[in-house]
């Protein structure tokens, strides 16, 4: 990234080939919306070409991922001021029909995940999900390491009692 910042942009095609599957993997952990997790990933790769001259070295997953987080924050905000009664229908649509495939573990879990809040549910994907490491996590969320650790354990032991609880 810093060859990119100093104006090799060529260098970008390695970092799109590198993050590219990760960050649209993170997007569909927390939504489930192919078409925007693209629109979106697409998103953090243009904040990264405008942005470059900011990064200034340092742990470059940890910085995509900030923007990733910041790209999905104002996707969520678009998103709860534009809700209606028509997108209410849509979600208790998928709702029954998600009932229907709870005998599928994946897809129970991931019924399950949406007991989670923002914060846990990206928290939750970005370590167990993304394989980021506590430390890289709390650069990302502006944490302690101590601190991360500690939510990353009482959010799985949520999620494996409501699991458990409605298995």
């Amino acid at each position: 990234m810093l060859d990119v910042s100093r104006g090799n942009l060529d260098a970008m095609a390695h970092i799109f080939e590198r993050y590219n599957k990760r960050l649209f993997n993170f997007y569909f952990q927390m939504i489930r919306d192919k078409d925007v997790c693209e629109d979106m990933t697409q998103t953090v790769f243009y904040k990264v070409m405008r942005y470059r001259t900011s990064y200034k070295g340092g742990q470059f997953v940890s910085w995509i991922f900030k923007i990733a987080r910041n790209v999905f924050s104002d996707h969520y905000q678009k998103s709860k001021k534009t809700i209606n009664n028509a997108d209410l229908e849509l979600v208790a649509q998928k709702n029954e029909e998600s009932k229907i495939e709870k005998n599928d573990n994946v897809a129970h879990l991931h019924q399950v995940l949406k007991i989670l809040n923002k914060e846990e549910k990206e928290l939750i994907i970005l370590n167990r999900f993304q394989g980021i490491k506590y430390d890289k996590l709390a650069e990302i969320v502006g944490s302690s390491e101590g601190a991360v650790k500690v939510k990353v354990h009482r959010i799985i032991k949520k999620l494996k009692t409501v699991y458990f609880e409605t298995i």
